[in-house]
C-alpha cells in the first residue's frame, strides 16, 4: 500500500556527461509514491508521469540506503545502478516525503538488529 505520494520531477544522474537528466521520455511532474509491503516489511519508490502514467522510477528501498536532502526541494539517493533525484513541486511535499522515507529506513535498519543478550 502507498504510504506517501508527492509531486516531483524524477531525475537520473548521467555519470558520463556529469549532469542530471529527466527519467522517462518526457519532462514533467510525476506522482512519486513510497509503497510498503506489510507482509514482507519491504518498501519501494514508484513514480508515474502525471500526464501519461509512464513509469519513471521503480526502485527498492534497501537497508543502509543513504537519503540525501541536498536542498529543501531536491533529494537524492543511489542504488547499485543509478543515482536518483527528486525535484519536488513544493517544500512541504519534499518534507513529508523525506520524513516517510527516513521512517521507512529506520524500520528496515531496526528489523535487522538482533536483540542483545543479557
Amino acid at each position: 500500500m502507498a504510504i506517501i505520494a508527492a509531486r516531483a520531477s524524477v531525475m537520473i544522474y548521467d555519470d558520463a556527461n556529469k549532469k542530471w537528466v529527466p527519467s522517462g521520455h518526457t519532462q514533467g511532474l510525476s506522482k512519486v509514491q513510497i509503497y510498503h509491503h506489510t507482509t514482507n516489511n519491504t518498501f519501494r519508490v514508484v513514480g508515474r508521469k502525471i500526464q501519461d502514467h509512464e513509469v519513471v522510477i521503480n526502485c527498492a528501498v534497501l537497508k543502509g540506503l543513504k537519503y540525501n536532502q541536498a536542498t529543501p526541494t531536491f533529494h537524492q539517493w543511489r542504488d547499485s545502478r543509478n543515482v536518483y533525484g527528486l525535484n519536488f513541486a513544493s517544500k512541504e511535499e519534499a518534507e513529508q516525503f523525506a520524513q516517510t522515507m527516513l521512517t521507512a529506513l529506520e524500520t528496515l535498519n531496526s528489523k535487522f538488529i538482533s536483540p542483545k543478550l543479557s
